[in-house]
């Protein structure tokens, strides 16, 4: 019988393969909407999770679009069209700064692929900022409107993303797991490593070779006090399943 039947309980799912996952390029807040086999993962992992019964009470989304549409496929794959869907910008991805739209590939050979790595997996190192002026820099996208300038990122750091999604933590989901819900959070890699860290205290060391695959569920199960107990990954029936 499924855990999160005693005891409150978070399924946590990196948004499938967007259109920019497949041309390996950074995206953060770039947004990209997913692949064909994007929607096929998404649709496989509502499959695992109808094959154990997960049901959910409430789920939340960033505000991009690979990350809403992963969600919704898995809500109404599992037939679960009248919970609530809520979009937090804090569960936006890392924001990659002026790195964002460039191929990863072509930047590993002009620069090298240790400063990329860094880049990409490193908690401190900060990719280079985003002018103002800048048409990619999220004050002149009208979805950000309602977020204050200050708050707006022109690239971060693992660690400011750990920061913004704790926070998101703190406020929206502990309330709810001492209330016993079960909640959907479909989000992105840097955002659910940065997250993971936070909620199971990884070293910088395990987060930097920290990587969560798309589109496959996390279990994160809790005490009634909304203190986390151990997550795994969710496997379909045979395969082996990573637990910490």
């Amino acid at each position: 019988m499924s855990p999160q039947l005693f005891l409150p309980s978070v399924v946590m799912i990196r948004h499938a393969q967007s259109e920019w996952n497949r041309e390996g390029r950074f995206t953060g807040w770039a947004d990209p909407g997913l692949t064909e086999v994007g929607e096929a993962e998404a649709v496989r992992a509502a499959g695992q999770l109808r094959e154990r019964g997960f049901q959910f009470d409430k789920a939340y989304t960033s505000r991009l679009a690979r990350a809403r549409a992963t969600a919704q496929i898995v809500l109404d794959e599992i037939g679960a069209q009248g919970v609530p869907l809520l979009a937090d910008w804090r569960l936006n991805e890392r924001h990659y700064g002026a790195l964002q739209g460039e191929d990863k590939t072509s930047m590993a050979q002009r620069v090298g692929e240790d400063q990329v790595w860094r880049w990409r997996r490193g908690y401190l190192d900060r990719p280079p900022a985003l002018r103002v002026d800048d048409p990619r820099h999220p004050r002149h996208d009208p979805k950000w409107s309602d977020i204050a300038d200050a708050d707006l990122p022109n690239g971060e750091n693992l660690a400011a993303t750990r920061a913004r999604v704790m926070g998101f933590w703190t406020d929206e989901i502990v309330p709810q797991l001492r209330q016993g819900k079960r909640l959907l959070i479909a989000s992105h890699g840097n955002t659910l490593r940065a997250l993971i860290m936070g909620l199971h205290g990884m070293t910088v060391d395990e987060v930097e070779s920290f990587e969560i695959p798309t589109g496959v569920p996390i279990v994160y199960v809790f005490s009634a006090r909304g203190e986390p107990l151990g997550w795994h990954y969710l496997k379909s029936s045979g395969e082996a399943q990573h637990a910490a």
